[in-house]
């Protein structure tokens, strides 16, 4: 049986200066002090951490995280993903025309083989439950970037 395969996207638009979104886009291991889905993130090395992520559904994810690109200026962040799940995921941060910046998530992943069942069985229920945890990552990310000015 084929691992489920999911792709993700996803635009936050956010009332904030550029770099502020992108710093605090780039800091995994901030994650936690605005992203309550986000469990815990530990650094192992320079260019990883291990992290932990729970949304609605009774299941943590259980993942290794490897910067592949930090391209702050640019506006480009890119992890590689390991564990529970295996592909990619990235943001890109820009100006938007209307006003603030525009952060744009793209993911793409193959589910671990310890949870393809479920995944097979209810692949809306597990799109559902990622729309959920972005929109509450938004709205934390939200919250903090105005604390932090």
């Amino acid at each position: 049986m084929t691992a489920p395969h999911f792709t993700f996207h996803h635009e936050w638009v956010l009332d904030a200066p550029r770099e502020a979104v992108v710093a605090a886009l780039a800091d995994p291991e901030g994650y936690p002090r605005w992203w309550a889905q986000v469990r815990g993130v530990e650094r192992l090395d320079e260019t990883s951490g291990r992290a932990r992520i729970r949304s609605a559904l009774p299941m943590t994810l259980h993942l290794v995280l490897t910067r592949e690109i930090e391209d702050r200026e640019g506006g480009h962040l890119r992890v590689r993903l390991d564990g529970d799940l295996d592909g990619w995921a990235g943001w890109t941060v820009v100006d938007d025309p209307r006003g603030g910046v525009r952060a744009t998530f793209d993911q793409e992943v193959r589910v671990a083989a310890r949870l393809s069942r479920a995944a097979t069985l209810a692949p809306v229920v597990l799109r559902a439950n990622h729309a959920w945890m972005m929109r509450q990552g938004r709205s934390g990310l939200a919250r903090y970037l105005t604390r932090c000015r």
